[in-house]
């Protein structure tokens, strides 16, 4: 049976000032699992980070109560919830000249107190952190020395060393370069499974959430937060909460956002995913008419038109345009 660790209920969400109240979020119901990575997606400026805010205790609802282990959030003392909850945000300052082992050590200030001052029980749990994350090789390197993707790792390191059953994280993979952030998705997606605790993934990463959360949180403008397996919400078509106008749609076929193309006036013969490649090309070339029929081969590649072989799109297109 799956345990929640943090439960909201009726939320409504924002800042005042004085007499001056503006509601950002209304309404909002979640429960975030354990032994589950939840990845939060929805537009810039919708309220992610208010909804993050209240989650961490930082901002008082208007109404409703967020939940943690049970116990309201507001009754944790500020020491007590640094036990609970572990935050990663994004670039946050580091001093360079600071080792990626004293980075990882700082997160068992809430057990230690600020003389951090480590025992045997904190040494042990700096070391599993360092091999969870599979980092202990960087110990004694300097933070300006090593990767973004490393430096990533160490923080999530120092999270983990915190040891809270929650982990909150801002866009952990912004700015690294691909295979770096499956590398960090996939990582969350391990400590969350190994290690029973429940993680919240702020991210605008489609593509990698898909692949590698359990669960999505769907926050948009006027409605409802949506919550539910990503393969439930792209199959329901709900995932397109996500986009707006009309340009735009998630393929279910295919696994991606694309544009909604109309009226194209072609027709491709050939294995289909290639012919798929060969229809977004002429389609980003914007051709949207073409005579005749197009042939794709395979083994060697090979597109015919018109009597022509062509060895590549490349040539395929300018042949054509």
């Amino acid at each position: 049976m799956r345990k929640s660790s943090i439960v909201g209920t009726n939320l409504n969400l924002g800042y005042s000032k004085g007499k001056l109240k503006k509601e950002i979020l209304s309404e909002l119901s979640f429960e975030l699992f354990s032994g589950e990575m939840t990845c939060l997606l929805g537009p810039n400026g919708v309220g992610k980070s208010t909804l993050v805010k209240a989650i961490l205790g930082q901002l008082k609802p208007f109404e409703g109560e967020v939940l943690l282990n049970e116990k309201p959030i507001s009754t944790y003392s500020n020491e007590d919830l640094a036990k609970q909850l572990s935050v990663v945000l994004t670039e946050p300052f580091l001093p360079g000249n600071m080792t990626v082992g004293q980075l990882v050590a700082m997160g068992r200030i809430p057990h230690t107190g600020w003389t951090g001052k480590l025992e045997d029980i904190d040494r042990e749990a700096v070391q599993q952190a360092l091999s969870a994350t599979k980092i202990e090789y960087l110990r004694e390197d300097r933070l300006f020395e090593i990767s973004d993707g490393q430096r990533q790792k160490a923080l999530i390191a120092r999270a983990l060393a915190q040891d809270g059953k929650v982990m909150v994280l801002d866009e952990p993979t912004a700015h690294l370069d691909l295979v770096n952030r499956y590398e960090i998705m996939h990582l969350l997606q391990e400590i969350s499974k190994t290690q029973g605790k429940s993680i919240l993934v702020v991210t605008h990463d489609l593509e990698i959430a898909l692949e590698t959360a359990d669960r999505f949180w769907l926050l948009n403008c006027g409605t409802p937060l949506i919550s539910g397996l990503p393969e439930d919400l792209v199959i329901s078509g709900e995932i397109n909460q996500l986009l707006h106008g009309k340009k735009f749609h998630f393929s279910v076929e295919k696994g991606r956002i694309e544009s909604k193309v109309q009226d194209l006036k072609f027709e491709i013969s050939g294995p289909e995913d290639l012919a798929s490649w060969i229809s977004k090309a002429l389609e980003k070339a914007g051709i949207k008419e073409m005579a005749g029929a197009i042939e794709v081969s395979k083994d060697p590649f090979s597109i015919s038109y018109n009597g022509s072989i062509y060895n590549s799109v490349e040539e395929f297109l300018l042949a054509n345009l």
